[in-house]
């Protein structure tokens, strides 16, 4: 693939080999030249169309892509930079309400160079209706996925690249709200790439042209699993601790949750799901991959997202992921688990520059006005409000190698102004142990045990 893909190639590339139909577009007459009459606007449109064969620059149908159904909307940059106008916007609402009425996911296959020069201002309201249209589509409960070409710049990015429910993005692609035309002349084109906006935390994912059918046939058969019903939680994973029994003190059990062999999230994840697809980033320039881990994987059949602390100390960006999948899940019917593994949240002065507090706050609103369920593991350190701010309220459990804790027992201790050798005390102190937080009622057991 060259990465400047016309429409039907594209289009190819992601179908089921004979499945696309192209739906009928809306008729809208026109003034000669365009609403603003723009000498020459017919002609140029004339020849774009014979260059590529399309009479607009994208191309809606729907197809299956690895079995599941969807409305795609392919954009050919061919006619005339793959420009929005005034019959673009007809035909991306005809798509997008095509979808709501059947009930399908929307794919736009974005490449794009921004808003149509030729029509004005009323090639930039269009902004305004495909917005509309996706935030209606979100409302009905159906994903958007993108998958950004090379360019993918200007209104299109931020509305159905940027707006999308995940965003999978073609290595190299040009990628940013500044087409290379505008932007300023010292500016680092790297910047501008589709690694760079995975790197910031605007992308989920960068995705060779080979891999591109199978991942996207993966995503939308996990974000189409949910139920319009409300859906049964998520199991609780089994431990997978090998010390046997429970901490016999509260330093004890921070031991045993800091030993450097207990089985940490990814172990978790790898044995609980058989399929398993990551979203990154927060949509606000960050990323926090050594602190959370976030994304949906098929658990017995059916689709379950998590959001799992790695047992470093979470970012705000880590925080603010979990808050974006949180939310995807509630919207699309599809039940959470939480792994809670962290120390704390992150206190250095980048973090508080990042907006640690706000970003735990958000996170704390996303899970207590959830009303998909959420069920919690705690698998190791349970430290204060940063680990506590990814707990399922009366839907918690924990493992025997993990303690849950008001603060980490050496900070506690400093708060209180005892020395160092007072820790272990302190931590007994605090009833921090899986058996201690059960008796206090904030956690859950099976059978009187922790899992």
């Amino acid at each position: 693939m060259t990465g400047r893909e016309s429409a039907r190639e594209i289009l190819i590339l992601v179908a089921d080999t004979g499945t696309f139909t192209e739906l009928p577009y809306p008729h809208r007459d026109s003034t000669p030249d365009g609403p603003l009459r723009w000498p020459g606007y017919d002609a140029s449109r004339a020849r774009a169309a014979e260059r590529t064969g399309e009479s607009e620059s994208v191309v809606c149908g729907t197809a299956t892509v690895e079995g599941t159904r969807a409305v795609l909307i392919a954009f050919e940059f061919g006619f005339l930079g793959g420009s929005l106008g005034e019959r673009t916007g007809d035909r991306l609402e005809a798509a997008f309400t095509y979808a709501r009425e059947h009930r399908l996911p929307v794919v736009p296959l974005v490449a794009t160079g921004g808003s149509r020069m030729q029509e004005g201002m009323v090639a930039l309201t269009q902004l305004q209706r495909v917005a509309r249209q996706s935030a209606l589509t979100r409302e009905a409960g159906l994903p958007q996925i993108a998958v950004l070409r090379d360019p993918t710049t200007g209104g299109g990015w931020a509305t159905l690249g940027a707006g999308a429910d995940v965003v999978l993005a073609l290595p190299g692609a040009q990628i940013g709200f500044a087409g290379s035309r505008v932007r300023p002349s010292d500016a680092d084109p790297a910047a501008y790439t589709a690694e760079a906006q995975v790197a910031a935390g605007s992308a989920d994912t960068v995705v060779p042209p080979g891999e591109l059918r199978g991942t996207l046939g993966g995503w939308l058969r996990l974000l189409t699993d949910g139920t319009t019903a409300p859906p049964e939680p998520a199991p609780v994973p089994e431990a997978l601790g090998t010390v046997p029994g429970l901490p016999a003190s509260g330093w004890d059990a921070v031991r045993r949750a800091r030993a450097a062999d207990r089985p940490r999230a990814e172990r978790y994840l790898d044995a609980y799901f058989t399929y398993r697809l990551a979203i990154s980033g927060d949509r606000c320039g960050g990323t926090d991959p050594d602190g959370m881990l976030c994304g949906f994987g098929e658990h017995r059949g059916r689709t379950v997202a998590y959001a799992a602390q790695t047992g470093a100390a979470t970012r705000p960006a880590g925080y603010r992921t979990a808050t974006r999948l949180i939310r995807l899940a509630d919207r699309l019917g599809i039940p959470v688990l939480t792994l809670v593994d962290t120390p704390g949240a992150a206190n250095d002065a980048e973090a508080e520059r990042q907006g640690a507090g706000a970003a735990i706050a958000e996170l704390f609103g996303a899970v207590a006005t959830a009303r998909t369920p959420l069920t919690t593991l705690v698998i190791g350190e349970g430290g204060s409000g940063g680990a506590l701010a990814l707990a399922a309220p009366g839907r918690t459990w924990a493992v025997p190698d993990s303690y849950f804790s008001v603060i980490a027992p050496e900070l506690a201790a400093a708060i209180l102004k005892r020395p160092p050798a007072q820790v272990p005390e302190t931590a007994g102190q605090l009833r921090i142990r899986p058996q201690d937080v059960a008796e206090l009622g904030l956690i859950r057991t099976r059978d009187g045990r922790t899992p």
